[in-house]
């Protein structure tokens, strides 16, 4: 019964911004962590950022400085702002949320940066 769903991707020029979101519903209990991965063609699934239910947050070295990540633990949602966006961030996003003993994705969102 739980569902994660991902909005706010699309296409952007180099250096623009875009900020995606993800809504969790269902049944959840003590949320733990809440992150981003990508996965562009060919390549694994990678963590971009992640946040704890406390605040802490932790990001890839290529996207620190540009990208940053928030929560609103009452509605179960996390966001991504992106800003700078370059060509190499061009991947699907998926929304990753980690409660006790479980673990749930999103559906993927597109996001392309165009040179």
């Amino acid at each position: 019964q739980v569902q994660l769903v991902e909005s706010g991707g699309g296409l952007v020029q180099a250096g623009g911004s875009l900020r995606l979101s993800c809504a969790a519903s269902g049944s959840i209990f003590s949320i733990n962590v809440m992150a981003w991965y990508r996965q562009a063609p060919g390549n694994q699934r990678d963590l971009v950022a992640s946040i704890t239910s406390g605040g802490s947050t932790n990001y890839v070295a290529s996207v620190k400085g540009r990208f940053t990540i928030s929560r609103d633990n009452a509605k179960n949602t996390v966001y991504l702002q992106m800003n700078t966006l370059k060509p190499e961030d061009t991947a699907v996003y998926y929304c990753n949320l980690r409660a006790v003993g479980r673990e749930y994705w999103g559906q993927g969102t597109q996001v392309t940066v165009s040179s």
